[in-house]
Order: C-alpha cells, then structure tokens, then sequence
C-alpha cells in the first residue's frame, strides 16, 4: 500500500486550469482517469487526511504510486480526451458500464446498390441506417414480416441475391410479393433505393403523411370502380397500423427523445434506457456497473452519456434527453451532445405531465434490472468464491488465487512443438491475456535442448521460463527488480511505456501444469532458477484428475463434487484446448507449403507462372533447365535454382482412398494431405 504523500506533486507545480489527470500504479499501469475544471483543486482533494477520504477514493489513491495531467483547452475538450483515455486503457477504478447482451437493431444497407432490411448487432457500420436498439430480435422479425408487404426491399443475404440473378428466378418472398425481386429485373436499382428509403422514413415515425397518402389512394380507386387496388391498398394500411401497434404511442407530440434512468445502491448500480422516436418507444436497452469509484447518481449519469453517445453522430443522439440528475459540467456535456448531433440538444429532467410518467416507468425498469443482477450475480460470485478458497485450502496458499495461470504444451508425433498459457482472474477466463508460444530449445540466446522430438517436460521447462524472464523484465524496467537479480536473459527493448498492460507484466497467484509430476518438477525448477519464490505451483493430471505439488510423493485429491476441482478442470481444458487449436494452424501451414518456396527471390506470381505453363508441381519436378527458361521471366540461374530445389525435395507419399485402398494418382505436385 502506497503513501499518497510520498508521489504528491507540489501545489504550485498543478495549473490551475481544465484537464485530465491519470493516476498509475507501481507498475505504471493506468488506474484511474478523471477530467477537472480546475486540475489544481481537483487533484488537492485526493491528498488529504486518508482518514477523510471515501473508502473507494482512499483505495485508488493507496494503490496509486504516481500522477499525472494534460491541460486542456475547454472543459468540452477535457470530457472528450476523457473518454478516449478511459476506452484505450481500461482502468480499473473508473466505472464501466457492463453490457450483458449484444443488442439487435433493424439495419437498412443503404450502403449497397441494392439496399438490403436485416437483423443486426455488433459495431454500426458506415453507410447503414440503424433502427433499435430492440430487446429481442424476433421483434425485429415481426415488424419487417408486416412492412414488406407495403414495402417489398430486399432482405436476402448476397449469395442468395446473386444465385437468383444467375438463375433469373427470385426466392420465394419474391413470388408472394415481399420483395419486389430486384435481383431478376422487376424494378431497377432506383425504383428499389425509393422504396428503402421510404421504409426508412416509416420507421424514423413519419407515419401519419404516408398512411394518409395510402387511405387517399385507396379512395380515388374505389371511386374509378378499381375494388381490387383498393382492397390492396386497404390491407396495406392494416399491416401498417398492426406495426405501429408494436411500439405503442408514450408521448403525444411525436417526440425524439431518450430517457435515461439509474437505479443503485452502495456497490453497484444499474443503468435503463429507452429510445423514443415519434412519440413511440423504438429501443430499450440497459447496462449494470460496479462502483468502483466514488461516484453519485449525476456521475453515473455522465458516464453513461459518454457510453451511449461515444460514438455516435447525427440523428442516432436525439434533440431531447431526459435524466434523473444533471451531471456536474451540464454546459460541458450539452455542447459536447450538440456537437456529436450537428444540432441542439436539450439535456433535463422531466418536470411533470407524460415525460415524467415515463421516466418512472424506465426507472422502475432499471429498479428491476438491478435485483435480477444481483440475484445472479449472488449465486455466481458465492460458487467462484467457494471454488478458489477451495483451492487455497488444499494447495495451502496464504491467499485465494485470484489470477491464475495454466499451461500445455501440444504436438503431433514431436513436431510443431506448441504451448499455451491462459488466465483467469477472479475464476474467469481474460482471453486478452491469452498467449501462445513455439518451442524453440532455447531461452534468449541460450540452447538449452535440442528442440525437436516428444519431450513436454523439456517444453514446460522452456515455457515457464520464457514467460517469468519477461515478468522480471518488466520488473526490472520499473526499478522493481535489478539485472543482477534476474540472471541472464533479458529483452534488449522494451516499448515506450503508455499505461498499457505489458503482455507478461501481470504475476500469477499459482500456476498450473497441464500433467503431473514431471510437468510440475519442470515448472518450479524453472521458478527456481528465476529466483522466483511467491508463485505457487501445482499439476492437474487427466487419468484421475489429481493435483500434484512440487516435491510432493502423492498427489491432494480433491472431491469429484468440489468446486475447486471444476474450476482448475476447466482452466486446464482452455489451456489444453487453446494449444491444439495453435498446434493445428502451425501444421495446416507446414503442410501446404510448396517446394518452391525454398527458392529465394521467387513471388507469388512467378510460382503462378510456371504452375500454369507446365500443369502441375509434378511435371515441373521432370521439366528440365532449359525447359524452365523457356516461361516468360525465367533466366538460366533462376530455373537452375527452381530445379535444384524440386530435387532436393522429397514427394510425398502417395494418397490412398481409405475406401477402396486404391493408390490415388496426383497430378498437381504429389501431395494430398488434406
């Protein structure tokens, strides 16, 4: 635990102007990212007495080591710089909205020639209109299925789109009439962009224009005796009216706008959200976070705008948005939402009358989200915290393991020799920490094996040491550790530090071996070497699932129903699973080589070229030297090169039909091993 005081910068020293200060840990992480007014008053208030201090604040400054601050010019400036701080680097105190779900949006490609109506989620994508968010995508679904019939748009995917154009038959929508089959020449490009962009402004809620135009229509062919257009037409407006009873009208005056809306307690705090666009509610979506930070209702309402509105532009930030509490730096914010719309936008709290009779509705909706989050969240953090405590107490740890680390190596036969490490944090995997690694038999500049061969104690050995020499670099590079201490190999460079997380900077709590004994005496014989003594070791190994321990004669058997056992039994099959999927790469890549590859200053296009003048790699092998000059770009020296190196490599074995046995003949270079 670190004493503020002894990284306090002198008060003369702050400006006394806007910014954002970032406050870093020992090991020049970012922790925590902030923006003030004034950075001199802002950064005081955290070097006071501890004692008066909020508990979280008083944290994130005891794990503090460092601080530090960018002027900005504007406040507007400083909410903006901000957010893309805490986007790049993630701190751990700041609050971060969790979203349990990718939500779906009604997406029109008008983007393409011809526009496609689709389910979507994910990041938006230049050039397409989004409607939604929507809490379901058969909702979606729905709504499309009744609007196709007044507006027929493509909503086939491009491979269907283009075997209809081949053929000249459209799919079924369009023989039943929803879709207008621009695809075999019904309309042509313009004619169907017409009609998405009509769709289009039905769903932004022009509504009423249209379905008067269509009633207009409906009674002028009645009256020229055309009673099969008008009924037509007259269904049409019911599929219309049936969509827009989906979204029911909330606020009379055919309002854009969102409403915001927070319900919380003293460590977490859930976040609702619901799009209104004329009048009708479009979109609900919500997000939970831990409060990390010190932060009240009108924080969490600013961190939210920043979430919701990050990246967003134009029409996807409404004229209106309603929240329960204003955020500190109103004006800020507002310019801020003006400049991402391109317009005025209004920021308050409903007052009275409808939008006030919504906002509770959101908020109790947000009220309910909280409780469903806890009650799973409740049985989820008792089952991992039960399973690592287990873990502690039969491996004797001092501490519960909160990061742990797993490693296996994977081959085939000896060759291409692989390991992964993966991690997880709190009993859950953090792919972003996954590495993988190839065998070398050596460590630096040091060959410590020859490395080919089945030999996974020799590769665990490696492994360990190769990811712990990294750690102590890091340590090394942050004056935590000497060069004396580290005993050999280091990196010669490391990258300028950003606050970014180091790829091995993290130590583990314990790490675990894919194996038994052997593995495990490997791993802390590599730790040893290290000088490395706080990183606890064991093995899980597949016959009987028993965890082993370094000098251990037996192994500590866990209970077939115990959590622990499942945790480190589902951090070993990651591990394990991770490293064939790399082992297989690596062999898929190895096998499609071509024995011209071995020829030096020979491109693509030249192996191309003469592939295609001679048919096959196996009648190139039996071109002579002359032969091979006679393709257009080969001299003498080259095509002596491209013949020496087919001689020198081996054809592979035939291929057999495992069917009939019969020897399979290969006319295009001898291998068939795919």
């Amino acid at each position: 635990m670190a004493d503020p005081s002894s990284y306090r910068p002198k008060p003369g020293q702050i400006p006394d102007s806007p910014g954002v200060y970032k406050f870093r840990d020992e090991h020049r992480r970012v922790i925590y990212v902030g923006k003030a007014k004034s950075l001199r008053q802002r950064l005081a208030s955290y070097f006071q007495d501890l004692a008066g201090l909020h508990p979280r604040t008083r944290t994130m400054v005891t794990t503090a080591a460092s601080v530090e601050w960018t002027v900005v010019s504007t406040e507007v400036e400083a909410l903006q710089l901000e957010y893309s701080w805490i986007k790049e680097f993630d701190p751990r105190f700041n609050v971060k909205y969790r979203d349990d779900k990718s939500y779906p949006y009604l997406a029109v490609t008008l983007n393409e020639d011809f526009p496609r109506v689709q389910v979507m989620r994910g990041q938006k994508k230049k050039g397409v209109r989004y409607f939604g968010p929507y809490s379901h995508a058969w909702a979606i679904r729905d709504t499309v299925d009744l609007l196709l019939r007044v507006f027929p748009v493509r909503t086939c995917s491009a491979g269907v789109f283009k075997n209809a154009e081949r053929t000249g038959r459209p799919c079924l929508l369009g023989y039943i009439g929803k879709c207008s089959a621009p695809c075999v020449g019904r309309v042509d490009p313009q004619e169907h962009r017409e009609l998405a962009e009509e769709f289009c402004d039905f769903m932004a809620g022009r509504t009423g224009t249209y379905i008067r135009r269509l009633e207009k229509d409906m009674m002028l062919a009645a009256e020229d005796m055309e009673y099969e257009k008008a009924a037509r037409l007259r269904d049409d407006i019911e599929a219309l009216r049936r969509a827009m009873e989906k979204s029911a009208v909330v606020l009379a005056d055919a309002t854009d706008a969102d409403l915001i809306a927070v319900a919380e307690d003293e460590l977490e705090a859930a976040v609702q959200i619901f799009h209104v666009r004329g009048g009708r509610v479009r979109g609900q979506r919500g997000w939970v976070t831990d409060k990390v930070e010190a932060v009240d209702t009108a924080g969490l309402v600013e961190h939210a705008l920043q979430q919701l509105y990050g990246e967003e532009s134009g029409d996807a930030v409404p004229k209106e948005v309603l929240v329960p509490a204003l955020p500190e730096d109103l004006d800020a914010i507002t310019q801020w939402l003006t400049d991402r719309r391109g317009s005025n936008v209004s920021l308050r709290i409903p007052q009275r009358g409808d939008k006030k009779a919504l906002m509770e509705t959101v908020g109790r909706n947000a009220q309910q989200a909280l409780v469903l989050h806890k009650t799973k969240r409740a049985s989820d953090l008792t089952t991992r915290s039960r399973a690592l405590e287990e873990i502690a107490e039969a491996l004797d740890l001092d501490t519960a393991p909160l990061r742990i680390e797993c490693f296996d190596v994977s081959h085939l036969q000896g060759e291409d020799v692989v390991a992964s490490m993966v991690v997880f944090e709190d009993g859950l995997p953090r792919k972003s920490e996954y590495r993988r690694f190839q065998i070398k038999g050596r460590v630096g500049d040091t060959q410590i094996w020859h490395g080919e061969g089945q030999d996974d104690v020799r590769s665990m050995h490696e492994v360990i040491t190769r990811r712990f020499r990294r750690y102590l670099a890091e340590k090394e590079r942050t004056g935590e550790w000497t060069l004396e201490e580290t005993d050999g190999e280091v990196p010669a460079e490391l990258p300028e530090d950003d606050g970014r997380p180091k790829k091995f900077a993290y130590p583990p709590q314990l790490v675990v071996v894919d194996g038994g004994q052997p593995q495990v005496a490997a791993a802390q014989r590599a730790l040893d070497e290290l000088g490395i003594d706080d990183v606890a070791v064991c093995g899980l190994a597949k016959r009987l699932e028993e965890v082993w321990l370094p000098g251990d004669d037996d192994p500590v058997v866990l209970p077939r129903t115990s959590e622990g056992l499942y945790l480190l039994q589902r951090v070993r099959d990651t591990a394990h699973d991770f490293a064939i999927r790399y082992q297989r790469t690596k062999r898929h890549k190895r096998i499609r080589t071509s024995p011209l590859d071995a020829v030096p200053g020979l491109g693509d296009a030249r192996k191309q070229a003469l592939i295609k003048y001679f048919g096959s790699v196996k009648r190139l092998r039996q071109a002579t030297i002359e032969q091979i000059c006679e393709v257009p770009g080969f001299g003498r020296k080259t095509a002596e090169a491209v013949a020496v190196a087919l001689a020198q490599a081996a054809p592979a074995a035939p291929a057999v039909n495992t069917a009939t046995g019969e020897i399979m003949e290969d006319d295009d270079g001898g291998t068939r091993n795919d």
